[in-house]
């Protein structure tokens, strides 16, 4: 349970928090202009418009036969690659969790900022791609197991989603904004996790699970050992 389905949900929801986007645009606005407790507010808007985004595509993946699924696992995979490139890019770029793309509404209203977050949230075509081509073809899987092994994946996505974005928060709330560098670091993390479960997805949709674990295996050896002599090296005095 805990390496198919609890480190994947974890994995994919910091993934999800920690890419800049209109969602996290949002929380900061709000967070900067109102205070923590309002930014509280907005990350409960995940919860409460995905539940039935999460029903209905569970329930329409359940009526495909199991090569559709594979399928689906493909596009999930290449959606995944497709987000780690455009968080390449962004990393590239300088983006920066200090410059919101969002205009909070004027209205410092706890239900009018909910309400926006949660319409925000229904209308954007991240939450329904994601959960009909990455996390619907996991749940269905975590399913066939047993009742458990849902709730396990659904509380340890959301759990780490939610109290991501409430971390995220607690920052903006203090500092008001995040460094260049850090948030090169953390964009880089992503990049790492949406390339592994992207390209897991594939493997798995291909049955080639094992070689691509493998090969995983051998490139975070060779990615330490890169890391190491690169620390090394700008310590050393030229």
């Amino acid at each position: 349970m805990l390496t198919d389905f609890i480190l994947p949900a974890i994995s994919l929801a910091l993934s999800a928090t920690l890419i800049p986007g209109p969602l996290q645009a949002y929380l900061l606005n709000i967070t900067l202009r109102y205070g923590w407790r309002h930014g509280f507010l907005v990350t409960l808007a995940p919860i409460l418009v995905d539940a039935p985004i999460i029903v209905l595509v569970v329930f329409i993946l359940g009526q495909l036969p199991e090569g559709v699924i594979q399928l689906i696992r493909l596009a999930g995979g290449a959606l995944l690659l497709y987000i780690a490139w455009g968080a390449y890019q962004q990393m590239r770029a300088g983006a920066s969790f200090n410059q919101p793309g969002v205009d909070a509404t004027d209205d410092n209203n706890p239900r009018q900022i909910i309400g926006t977050a949660m319409l925000m949230n229904a209308l954007s075509p991240g939450p329904w791609l994601f959960w009909a081509t990455v996390n619907g073809p996991l749940l269905l899987s975590a399913i066939e197991q047993s009742p458990l092994h849902a709730l396990a994946f659904l509380a340890a996505f959301y759990g780490t989603f939610v109290g991501s974005l409430n971390i995220l928060v607690l920052i903006f709330s203090r500092l008001g904004s995040l460094s260049p560098g850090i948030t090169r670091m953390i964009l880089g993390f992503t990049v790492v996790l949406l390339l592994y479960f992207g390209t897991a997805l594939i493997a798995e949709a291909l049955s080639l699970a094992a070689l691509h674990q493998q090969i995983s295996l051998i490139a975070a050896v060779l990615g330490l050992l890169w890391l190491g002599w690169y620390t090394w090296r700008s310590r050393t005095p030229s």
